[in-house]
């Protein structure tokens, strides 16, 4: 999952404080030899602890759901184009974990469109939403394509047979879990006849580094390449876009620049993603999910 770090100073980094010890332990102990790799991989191990204890990890999907709130109140439940993509983020994220995969190619090549998903593992994900589209996914005989999965999981099929695949108060959880993570929290709006549960921003600092980060990508980080792009960050990029929520996080730049983003983001939008699922190391759900969500 994605890791953003809240930014506080005047506190030492463990790198820091980690390197400054081994030197005073070799001056001390007259000058110790240490392997350069087993000093690497120390400070690997140092950099994983950190991460685990001083991060919020979000999924993609809190992640879309969070670029499309505001300090206010929480606008994306009148988001109307957010539920389909919300429902191509599970996809995407469970293929980066390895439990999806596309069906193979086969001797006759298939368009990305016509290509099925199916399970790579069952092994848990630790995320209730996950575990429910995994298990629908595993479950369904024959299997079906990424546009299907999006409309199954969003209710929007006309086939009675095929309803109980729907997800259900999709927002609402992901909202919960972004409650239960400091990032949002839980108000009660008053609309004429009945109260409304709304979750405006409770801690604002995290959703500016993801806003920064989603800035950086398209313009500081910029590599006019999809496949040197962090796949995490590039699906988030495309699925933020088709949730109509991307623009929220070019708002605050200046005009030159966000039109510079904007342009940099229609170039990613213009690819081919048949040509680009036959590059090395693709990620094959990705580019299944981009197709069905920009042809």
């Amino acid at each position: 999952m994605t890791s953003l770090t809240q930014c506080s100073s005047g506190l030492v980094h463990p790198h820091e404080a980690s390197c400054n010890a081994a030197a005073n332990e070799r001056t001390a102990g007259g000058g110790a030899v240490y392997r350069e790799d087993d000093t690497q991989s120390h400070l690997d191990e140092q950099d994983d602890d950190k991460r685990d204890s001083n991060e919020t990890r979000l999924t993609l999907m809190e992640e879309v759901l969070l670029l499309g709130s505001r300090i206010e109140k929480d606008t994306s439940f009148w988001n109307a184009c957010i539920s389909s993509g919300l429902r191509g983020c599970m996809l995407i994220e469970l293929a980066l974990r390895e439990r999806l995969q596309p069906e193979a190619c086969g001797m006759r090549r298939k368009s990305l469109l016509t290509r099925k998903v199916i399970c790579k593992s069952d092994a848990p994900t630790g995320d209730v939403l996950l575990e429910e589209a995994l298990k629908h996914v595993k479950e369904i005989q024959p299997p079906e394509t990424v546009q299907n999965w999006t409309e199954l999981l969003s209710g929007e099929t006309w086939n009675p047979l095929k309803l109980h695949y729907q997800l259900r108060n999709v927002r609402e959880r992901l909202a919960k879990k972004l409650v239960e993570k400091g990032v949002l929290t839980r108000e009660k709006q008053n609309f004429l006849l009945f109260d409304m549960p709304t979750h405006p921003l409770a801690n604002n600092n995290i959703k500016q580094c993801l806003i920064k980060k989603v800035q950086e990508a398209v313009l500081d980080k910029w590599v006019n390449d999809p496949h040197r792009m962090d796949k995490r960050l590039l699906a988030l990029i495309y699925l933020a876009h088709a949730s109509d929520v991307l623009e929220n996080a070019f708002a605050p730049l200046l005009d030159e620049l966000c039109d510079l983003a904007s342009k940099r983001v229609q170039q990613f939008l213009d690819l081919d993603p048949e040509v680009e699922c036959l590059k090395a190391n693709p990620n094959g759900v990705l580019w299944v999910v981009v197709a069905a969500f920009t042809k």
